[in-house]
Formats: structure tokens, C-alpha cells, sequence
């Protein structure tokens, strides 16, 4: 689970000034690290289909984000991908 400290670190590492909550950075951060996450719960619980659900939807909402994101702003779509780590 996400908790707020977490939450607030990821948002101070891609914030874009210092109020910074909703750009598609951000939002790719938070992202990331729920799936993350998930993923490591569902590696433990492999029949838990529910949350296998759950992070297929979060795939696809960051799917979409990077996507916007990409046709905006392709240098810093790049930094973002380097910087989570991402194989795109």
C-alpha cells in the first residue's frame, strides 16, 4: 500500500516546482511505484485475481500518461523514462 510518505517522496522526485501534484510526471511517479507494489503482493499471492484486475488497469492509465506525455514532450518523456527505469 502507498502510503503518504511514499507518496510524497515519488512527488518530490518528479515534481516540476514546489506545489506540483497532477503533471503527467507525477502522475507516471505514483504510478510506477503502485504497480510496483501490486506486483510484488501478486508475486506472493498469485491467485489473488482481483488485484491482478487492478494492476492491469494502473498499466494501462500509465500507458496512457507516457503516451500524452511522449507526444508533448519527447526530452522530457526521455528523462522520465531513464529516470523510473522504464523499457521503453
Amino acid at each position: 500500500m502507498l502510503t503518504k510518505r511514499k507518496k510524497a517522496n515519488e512527488i518530490s522526485k518528479a515534481a516540476r516546482h514546489d506545489n506540483d501534484t497532477g503533471s503527467p510526471e507525477v502522475q507516471v511517479a505514483i504510478l510506477t511505484r503502485r504497480i510496483e507494489e501490486l506486483s510484488a503482493h501478486l508475486s506472493k499471492n498469485n491467485k489473488d485475481k482481483h488485484s491482478r484486475r487492478g494492476l492491469l488497469g494502473l498499466v494501462a492509465d500509465r500507458r496512457r500518461h507516457l503516451k500524452y506525455l511522449e507526444e508533448t514532450n519527447k526530452r522530457l518523456y526521455g528523462s522520465l523514462v531513464k529516470k523510473l527505469g522504464l523499457k521503453k
